[in-house]
């Protein structure tokens, strides 16, 4: 389809399947984690084993989405889209219907190879469909999706989890995907370009290696701590292999990922704004249960109910910031969004023991309400600078710095608050035995537990805020771009618009 055409005429229906296919996946992302004690003591497995239900989910993410930029330009959206859906249903029925904890570990892992081809093929088509004026709503539209699953996900969860099987989590999921996978395949055409390009295999183990070693090892280094060789060993490796990776992709006339995207100057400012962004928003996103479940005493239902409402704002103030950001540019709403971050922030680190349930809720909702007028301008900014048969690179290079700053972020300040909690613990005992207090007791011990915990996570959001101080710096300089017709120094290898 002429590119002209596909500006007038957007292919509504068609964005709409991959609308409720997305919705589907994504909700699964967030529906398992308030279920994994329940799912240990049914398989009477340990902590460490029952993790690989979302390490593993989460490394092939990590290695399947900086690959989605090959994927996309060599297939199309049509058989992409069936591929993907396909995995996810088949990976859910496993899951479902397991019968031991092995076969739950793959269900999960085919599961995530059809969710992490789903964000980069949907925003690729929303970039192909839409003229850069309209491009902000259209993603402010996309936002909604990925926004709303997460948001139902930890409530829905827990409500589940409480009056039935952990099964039920899948079987809900279940008919869904296999509707959605349906009207695919009888209603979905093919829109995005194409181009015969072989998959270069070095590249791919590098890649592989690389964003998967990094992911599991600052995931993991939060519980293990930095000390241990499964969490250095594993960064180290996947540096190397990153390293590698990055200079194999420059030597190559068609590289996997085209890291020489970053020549365009708002592209690299966008990715670096969402990488501190990203590194403030997923640790946030764990502080805040700890604290409301380990020292408030908050059921996680109700700790799933107190976040509930920050993560519905964020998703309908997704299309919101689209309309705001055709209308004004990034830089001011960004710079909005990341001050109202950077005040609440603050104020998370204020928190104290007694600290109302409304109030947290109202501080995280508004919160929420920052971050919303944040993530879609910077990164729709930052692609709108590429050529559009850049953009798959573009897409799969800010998912994958997504992710990998996400786990960067939440395993520093995890980190941070263990750290200051063994600190303050020390302080504090050494303080109760000073005053006659007898360490032996069990109260005492709860009470400098409670308060060590809180001191620890109130100073994580401290360096928290100055996090997102950074990024609302950094969105000072954003300016608005359109994308060039062509670029002599990738005209080789990207075609022309």
């Amino acid at each position: 389809m002429d590119i002209q055409e596909l500006h007038k005429r957007p292919p509504y229906g068609m964005i709409a399947i991959l609308f409720f296919g997305a919705f589907v996946a994504f909700l699964n992302n967030t529906l398992l984690n308030v279920a994994l004690p329940t799912i240990m003591e049914e398989f009477n497995v340990k902590p460490a084993v029952v993790q690989w239900l979302t390490n593993g989910y989460m490394l092939v993410n990590g290695i399947l989405i900086p690959a989605s930029a090959f994927f996309i330009q060599k297939f199309t959206n049509r058989k992409l889209f069936l591929t993907a859906m396909s995995l996810f249903t088949l990976g859910t029925a496993l899951a479902a219907f397991a019968p031991f904890f092995g076969v739950l570990i793959a269900g999960r892992m085919i599961q995530a190879s059809g969710s992490a081809m789903m964000m980069p093929l949907l925003m690729n088509v929303m970039l192909a469909a839409f003229p850069v004026e309209r491009r902000g709503t259209a993603m402010g539209m996309f936002g909604l999706v990925i926004m709303a699953a997460p948001a139902i996900g930890p409530t829905l969860s827990g409500w589940v989890v409480e009056h039935y099987s952990w099964r039920t989590l899948f079987e809900i999921i279940l008919p869904f995907a296999a509707l959605a996978l349906m009207i695919g395949f009888l209603k979905l055409k093919n829109i995005t370009p194409n181009r015969d390009i072989k998959v270069d295999i070095l590249s791919l183990i590098f890649s592989s290696i690389g964003f998967g070693s990094l992911l599991y090892g600052f995931s993991t280094a939060g519980d293990k701590g930095w000390g241990a060789l499964e969490v250095y060993g594993t960064i180290i490796v996947g540096a190397a292999a990153i390293i590698a990776f990055i200079f194999r992709q420059l030597r190559m006339e068609d590289p996997m990922l085209e890291f020489r995207i970053y020549k365009y100057p708002m592209f690299a400012l966008s990715s670096v704004i969402m990488v501190v962004v990203s590194a403030s928003m997923f640790s946030g996103m764990i502080l805040t249960p700890i604290y409301v479940q380990t020292v408030r005493g908050i059921s996680p239902f109700h700790a799933g109910l107190l976040m509930l409402p920050g993560a519905i704002l964020m998703a309908i103030m997704s299309p919101i910031t689209g309309r705001l950001f055709d209308k004004y540019g990034a830089r001011m709403i960004a710079s909005i969004g990341l001050a109202i971050t950077v005040i609440t922030t603050y104020l998370f680190h204020k928190l104290t023991v007694d600290t109302g349930f409304y109030h947290i809720m109202l501080l995280y909702t508004i919160r929420m309400l920052g971050m919303s007028l944040v993530m879609m301008p910077v990164m729709t900014n930052g692609l709108n600078q590429l050529p559009m048969s850049a953009n798959p690179h573009g897409t799969a290079m800010n998912n994958t710095l997504q992710q990998i700053s996400g786990a960067i972020g939440t395993a520093v300040l995890v980190t941070v608050m263990n750290s200051r909690m063994e600190t303050k613990g020390t302080e504090l005992a050494a303080a109760a035995a000073a005053s006659g207090k007898s360490l032996n007791s069990p109260e005492v011990m709860k009470e400098l537990a409670q308060q060590a915990t809180l001191d620890g996570i109130t100073f994580s959001f401290l360096v928290s805020t100055f996090i997102a101080a950074v990024a609302l710096f950094l969105a000072l300089f954003m300016k608005r771009v359109k994308p060039p017709k062509t670029d002599k120094a990738i005209v080789k290898k990207f075609q022309t618009e």
